[in-house]
């Protein structure tokens, strides 16, 4: 059976407020704002697949935020998969941004402040589910957020094809097969993020190489960055911290070994210039991205067989 929210027997007046209510009721506490100085009618269609709550949204153009305070207070840890059918929505989490057009799918973590913003008339379909019926990690999860899922690809095509059919028949599936299907979809969608992600290693070793590839360059970009982390490094190219490590061992090496090693050949080569004044050893390893400077010395002096002044010393006299 389904359940219907809508602001249509309501004045103009009232819509906003009641709308405000219907929203966070049907999903997750959330602040709405509309974008229209005379609401025009919304409406919300809710029917249930199992554990899983299937709801199509018609409305005018708005934007939606969970934030911290809202987290603290409901503390409700779900998941809600959204296929659009007709305008755009612009969606944040994360650190991310992503522009999700119909026919495109996109997710969001209840645990953690979103934002969207729906710039015009828009329907969407919603499927909100427990986090803990989804099967990932949550460093898994948290990378993909805020992420447009296509037909470009194979799995998120098939994600999108089985969302499409199920929100047409979710009034006619019988109860004794809706918390089947309710799993199908999440373990459809685990797979998506899971290959997404990076947990589904590329076979072929010219995969391999050119995710490394584009890993190091981005590394090297950011080697600067006193708090360049393994984990954002991870996030940044949509693979798990797992399959991380896994690049880096092909090629013998641990992946923050050889960040700093990076760090310390630039440091080395800046400690070695021929200028008029000696740059200061301190202020050479903060430079690249060594947050103390007795660390920096440690490693240093493991990696070259001396100290960083020693060995600044050194260079300086045989340039002379």
């Amino acid at each position: 059976m389904s359940v219907v929210l809508s602001t249509a027997p309501l004045s103009v007046s009232n819509r906003a407020e009641f709308w405000q209510d219907a929203v966070s009721r049907t999903f997750v506490p959330l602040e709405v704002e509309l974008h229209e100085d005379e609401p025009a009618t919304a409406t919300i269609v809710s029917r249930r697949v199992g554990f899983m709550q299937v709801s199509t949204v018609t409305a005018g153009p708005q934007a939606v935020a969970r934030r911290p305070r809202m987290i603290a207070r409901d503390g409700k840890e779900t998941v809600s998969l959204t296929l659009m059918h007709r305008g755009i929505a612009e969606r944040s989490q994360d650190g991310r941004k992503a522009v999700v057009h119909p026919g495109q799918v996109s997710l969001s973590d209840s645990r953690r402040p979103f934002d969207k913003a729906l710039p015009q008339a828009f329907s969407l379909t919603s499927f909100h589910f427990p986090r803990s019926s989804l099967k990932v990690s949550d460093l898994e999860l948290r990378s993909v957020t805020a992420t447009a899922f296509g037909q470009d690809e194979p799995l998120s095509a098939l994600l999108a094809g089985h969302l499409k059919r199920l929100d047409g028949r979710a009034e006619v599936v019988a109860p004794a097969q809706a918390d089947r299907l309710a799993t199908v979809t999440c373990d459809l969608l685990a797979c998506l993020i899971q290959e997404r992600h990076g947990r589904v290693a590329p076979q072929e070793p010219a995969a391999v190489q050119a995710m490394l590839l584009r890993v190091k360059g981005y590394v090297l970009r950011n080697l600067a960055d006193p708090d360049l982390s393994l984990v954002e490094i991870a996030s940044a190219h949509q693979v798990s911290l797992r399959y991380l490590h896994k690049l880096f061992e092909t090629e013998g090496i641990t992946a923050a070994r050889w960040i700093q090693q990076q760090r310390l050949e630039r440091c080395r080569k800046e400690l070695a210039r021929a200028t008029s004044h000696a740059p200061n050893v301190t202020v050479v390893a903060h430079s690249w991205g060594f947050a103390s400077a007795s660390h920096f010395s440690r490693v240093f002096r493991l990696a070259y067989g001396v100290s960083p002044r020693e060995y600044q010393a050194t260079a300086r006299r045989g340039s002379r």
